[in-house]
């Protein structure tokens, strides 16, 4: 819920973007300092399923994680192709542990690794990274979905698990932004199945959820993040645009979530945060020791999101 006029919050100045994120109140504006989840911003995310931080990342930062993104010889020669069953593709790449390169500092900083622990409830690990990549005219499009959906077959019995989806591009509705149906984190579990070539939600059971939710676009400027639960039904447009859409997701799980069965993302590894400003402090490029990258063939659940 906004902010009454004349309180003021610690390190954030809440502010209505109806442009930019349509007809919700679950957007925050990074002013100063760290990132602080406040007593607001919880109710938010347990309401909605989302929550937007505003420029948690400076543009230092992301130039910086960008470098580390495309330098040969780093992430980009894991990237595999997913094809959408619609004559489209994106280019993605997962892996399993942060490292010690800059891509690791982000996923195990306190603004966002510590924001997702005070969001869920307690101590997260890190469930994976990845890199989704939407080219021009060419990205590829993602049905409606639950990650839950699909970590449900993994072993993880309880959904208290979710996603920071950090903008390394801007994500509008021309480049195939993440749109996700606001309060649809209450729905609990849909089951999932083959829709289109895509695993989707089930479409009888989405035709209904349409008509009782409404969908925000999450429109995105670099440096953007949106804090999302795992039951939280989302989808992406196709890239028809003459601009890219890179999307930096770190996924975390709550350590009390352990998985029940082996398979191809982490059971409990526990996580050592690092500061903010081990960030712009990290020279590390292009080491990809212990990452773990996945290989497409080793993945049961789904072809892949967002």
């Amino acid at each position: 819920m906004l902010s009454k006029a004349g309180r003021r919050l610690s390190s954030l100045a809440v502010r209505k973007t109806s442009a930019r994120l349509l007809s919700t109140p679950s957007d925050y504006a990074h002013t100063s300092g760290n990132f602080d989840v406040t007593s607001e911003m919880k109710a938010a995310f347990d309401r909605d399923g989302y929550i937007i931080g505003r420029r948690i990342f400076k543009s230092d930062e992301i130039s910086k994680l960008q470098e580390a993104l495309e330098t040969d010889g780093g992430i980009m020669q894991h990237a595999y192709a997913v094809n959408d069953g619609q004559g489209r593709s994106s280019r993605l790449c997962i892996w399993s542990h942060p490292g010690q390169d800059i891509t690791g500092m982000v996923a195990r900083s306190e603004k966002i690794a510590g924001t997702m622990e005070k969001l869920l409830g307690g101590e997260v690990y890190h469930y994976h990274t990845k890199l989704m990549m939407k080219e021009a005219y060419t990205g590829g499009s993602f049905i409606w979905h639950q990650d839950y959906g699909y970590w449900y077959m993994n072993g993880c019995l309880f959904p208290d698990m979710g996603t920071a989806f950090i903008a390394i591009d801007r994500c509008d509705e021309e480049n195939g932004c993440l749109e996700v149906l606001r309060g649809s984190n209450r729905l609990g579990r849909i089951e999932h199945g083959r829709v289109g070539g895509q695993t989707g939600a089930d479409e009888s059971r989405m035709k209904e959820v349409l008509k009782a939710l409404p969908i925000d676009r999450a429109v995105l400027d670099p440096g953007d993040v949106l804090f999302f639960h795992s039951n939280l039904l989302h989808k992406s447009n196709r890239n028809d645009s003459s601009r890219r859409r890179w999307a930096f997701l770190c996924a975390y799980n709550r350590a009390s979530n352990n998985p029940v069965i082996e398979h191809h993302h982490p059971r409990y590894t526990p996580l050592e945060k690092v500061s903010n400003t081990a960030i712009q402090e990290c020279t590390n490029y292009t080491d990809m020791t212990g990452k773990d990258f996945l290989d497409p063939k080793n993945d049961k659940t789904a072809d892949g999101k967002k």
